[in-house]
C-alpha cells in the first residue's frame, strides 16, 4: 500500500500579508496542493491522508467544489479527510453535507469513528473538530479493532488547547501508523510509526525550515515512513556578521549577494551580529527591501577597545562597568554597550 500523508495545507491563507510577495505565496499554497494530487496520480497512490486544516478557515461551498474536482481526478486514490481547528465543522457549514466523490471518506464525527477500506485491508480511525479549541484529548482511548491487516489513526492536535497528544499512549495502542496534523514543523515522533507531516507549504513567518509530506509504504509487516521535501520556499534565519568597517550600502550588498546564493524564493529573518562603527546606525527598513526579508533583528553594538578603556578608567565607575561587559552576549551585552556609550559621552 502506497500512502501520502499531508496536513495543514491552509488553502485560502495569504502568508506575510502586507508584503509585496504575499499574493504569490497564496498561489504557492494552492499550487502545492495541486502538486500532491498530481503526485498521487503519477505514483498510483492508494491512500491520501489529509490530517486536518486543509483550509485556512471553514470552507465555502465553492471551496469544496474546487478541491473535490481534484479528488475526482484521482479516482484510484482513496482520500481521507477530516476538519481541524482552522476549518472546523461550524454550524450550517458544508463539509458534512457536500456530495463528495466516491473516493472521498470524511471523518466528520466529534469522537473517533472507524471506517474500513476493504480493498486495502485497512481500517482508518479519526474525527473532526466541531469548534476552534478542544482541550481534552480525542485519541487517548482509541484502539485498533477488527480483522484488517492495517490500522491507521488520523489525529489533529498536540498542544493544550488543541487535543493534547500523548505519544506513549498512541504508541502503546498498536496502530500501524499514526498520521498527525496541527504542528506545522514536520517531525517523525516514532520511526515508521508516528509523524507530523507539518505544513505542506509554510504559511507563517515562524514556520521555519523544510516542508513537504510524509510518504508511507506498507508491504506485509514492513512499514516505511519518510519525509519528502516539496515546498516552494523556506523561512530561513540569515546571520550577518558585522564589523566596524561596514556601511549601510555595503551591508545591503552583502545581504543581496547572500539571498541570491541561498535562494531568492526563500523568506528571511536577518540577524545582524557583531560590532559596528560608533557613529553608525543601520536602516533596518532598507534592509528589508533588499529581498524577501520578513524581519530584521539588530544585535550589533558599537565598537570599543574594552581592554584599552579598562586601563584608562581603572578604578572608576566606568572601569567597573567595562568589567561587567566582558563575557556577556546577545541583548544584555548590546544594552550595556549603549550604557557605556552614554557614560563616555557624559565623561566627555
Amino acid at each position: 500500500m502506497n500512502i501520502i500523508h499531508i496536513a495543514d495545507v491552509h488553502l485560502g491563507a495569504e502568508p506575510d500579508i502586507g508584503f509585496e510577495w504575499s499574493k504569490e505565496r497564496k498561489t504557492d499554497v494552492q499550487a502545492a496542493f495541486q502538486k500532491i494530487i498530481i503526485r498521487c496520480r503519477d505514483e498510483k497512490t492508494d491512500l491520501l491522508i489529509i490530517a486536518g486544516d486543509l483550509f485556512h478557515r471553514p470552507p465555502l461551498y465553492r471551496d469544496l467544489k474546487e478541491v473535490d474536482y481534484l479528488f475526482k481526478s484521482i479516482p484510484d486514490t482513496t482520500v481521507i479527510l477530516m476538519a481541524g481547528n482552522h476549518d472546523y465543522l461550524k454550524k450550517d457549514g458544508y463539509f458534512e453535507t457536500y456530495p463528495w466523490s466516491e473516493n472521498v471518506i470524511g471523518l466528520w464525527d466529534q469522537t473517533c469513528q472507524r471506517v474500513e477500506i476493504p480493498k486495502l485491508d485497512l481500517a482508518v480511525y479519526g474525527c473532526s473538530y466541531h469548534e476552534r479549541e478542544i482541550c481534552d484529548s480525542l485519541y487517548d482511548d482509541v484502539r485498533p479493532e477488527g480483522n484488517c491487516q492495517y490500522h491507521i489513526l488520523v489525529a489533529h492536535g498536540g498542544d493544550a488547547k488543541h487535543s493534547p497528544i500523548d505519544k506513549r499512549k498512541l504508541l502503546a495502542a498498536g496502530f500501524t501508523y499514526v498520521a498527525l496534523g496541527h504542528i506545522h514543523k514536520p517531525e517523525i515522533l516514532v520511526e515508521n510509526q508516528m509523524a507530523y507531516a507539518g505544513a505542506l507549504e509554510p504559511v507563517d513567518c515562524n514556520d521555519m525550515g523544510v516542508h513537504g509530506y510524509m510518504h508511507v509504504r506498507c508491504h506485509g509487516d514492513m512499514i516505511r515512513a519518510e519525509f519528502v521535501p516539496m515546498a516552494v520556499c523556506q523561512y530561513k534565519v540569515m546571520e550577518i556578521d558585522v564589523n566596524e568597517d561596514n556601511t549601510q550600502y555595503g551591508l545591503e550588498e552583502i545581504v543581496h549577494d547572500r539571498i541570491l546564493k541561498e535562494g531568492a524564493k526563500n523568506i528571511y529573518h536577518l540577524h545582524l551580529q557583531g560590532t559596528r562603527d560608533r557613529g553608525m546606525e543601520f536602516n533596518l527598513l532598507r534592509l528589508m527591501k533588499v529581498g524577501r526579508v520578513v524581519k530584521v533583528r539588530d544585535m550589533t553594538h558599537p565598537y570599543y577597545d574594552l581592554d584599552e578603556l579598562a586601563q584608562t578608567y581603572d578604578g572608576s565607575l566606568i572601569g567597573e562597568y567595562i568589567n561587567r561587559l566582558k563575557g556577556l552576549e546577545g541583548v544584555e551585552k548590546k544594552a550595556l554597550f549603549y550604557g557605556l556609550e552614554a557614560l563616555l559621552e557624559t565623561k566627555r
